[in-house]
């Protein structure tokens, strides 16, 4: 099951960061992106990282380290 997600997920990134321009028309502008990432395109630049994000995250789910990665982020013990 975990793997079908993940598979979803990447899909829906690959469609996010596909599509960019389309969301952009659609949902219009992110006022954050234009004020901090203006220079490098903006909301249509987000776009694309909240794809290539999703992206990273899925295949870490997909393979079990998304554990392991919150683990060493929130600094979990290791007590059993």
């Amino acid at each position: 099951m975990r793997y079908v997600l993940g598979i979803i997920f990447v899909a829906i990134g690959f469609l996010v960061v596909w599509k960019a321009d389309w969301l952009y028309e659609n949902m219009g502008a992110i006022e954050f992106a234009e004020e901090k990432m203006g220079s490098w395109g903006g909301s249509k630049f987000f776009y694309k990282l909240i794809g290539i994000v999703i992206i990273i995250f899925s295949f870490l789910y997909m393979s079990g380290g998304i554990g392991t990665l919150l683990r060493k982020v929130f600094g979990g013990s290791s007590v059993q």
